[in-house]
């Protein structure tokens, strides 16, 4: 609970200094895995869906499987991956989920309001009044994306990844496409472990 409170106080901040800057930060965990057999198969790929990803959007707001597919296109291209179902020699299944978390919006501080304190001490006396806080969370947005990469042919894995971000930007396709940068940012050799990777993006 206090990861998120700190989680949600660090973006709440960073959205009211937007004037500040230009971009903003998407922040994410990443961890990947090669099993490149001695090496790549190739370049060319296709994408395989799971009977799941045949729906539509997994809730309002988020991308269709089609338009995730359209964004990983373009990131997958930056590391010399070509889409060419017909010739694939890699297959890719693509996963985004989101879980939001819902805001919190009330008062907080004192359980009555307005209240009263009279006191008295060595220092004098005093009279005053105390109001509630009013306290704002906006929803947080916990997504993960993953890539899990197969020879055509085997079927075996060689290379998954995924990246985790949890923040307040509600715009899917905004967001999505950042974190399909950071699962990507070390392919084809990722360092072993989970790492921080950020990608900036324009507001």
């Amino acid at each position: 609970m206090m990861l998120r409170l700190l989680r949600v106080t660090l973006a709440a901040l960073s959205v009211g200094l937007a004037g500040c800057s230009a971009m903003r930060l998407v922040d994410n965990e990443v961890s990947s895995l090669a099993r490149w057999s001695p090496e790549p198969p190739g370049s060319t790929y296709r994408f395989e869906r799971l009977p799941s990803q045949q729906q539509g959007p997994q809730a309002r707001g988020e991308p269709a499987q089609e338009q995730l597919e359209a964004m990983a296109q373009v990131v997958l291209a930056r590391r010399g991956l070509v889409h060419h179902p017909e010739a694939a020699v890699l297959t890719v299944q693509l996963s985004a989920t989101t879980v939001v978390q819902p805001g919190y919006s009330g008062y907080g501080g004192w359980p009555g309001w307005p209240a009263v304190s009279v006191g008295a001490g060595t220092a004098g006396s005093h009279i005053g009044m105390a109001f509630p806080i009013v306290r704002y969370e906006p929803p947080l947005y916990i997504r993960e994306v993953q890539f899990i990469l197969r020879d055509s042919r085997s079927h075996a894995v060689v290379y998954e990844t995924r990246a985790r971000h949890s923040g307040v930007w509600s715009d899917a396709q905004a967001v999505l496409p950042a974190m399909m940068e950071a699962a990507l940012s070390s392919f084809p050799n990722p360092p072993a472990g989970q790492r921080r990777v950020n990608v900036e993006i324009a507001r």
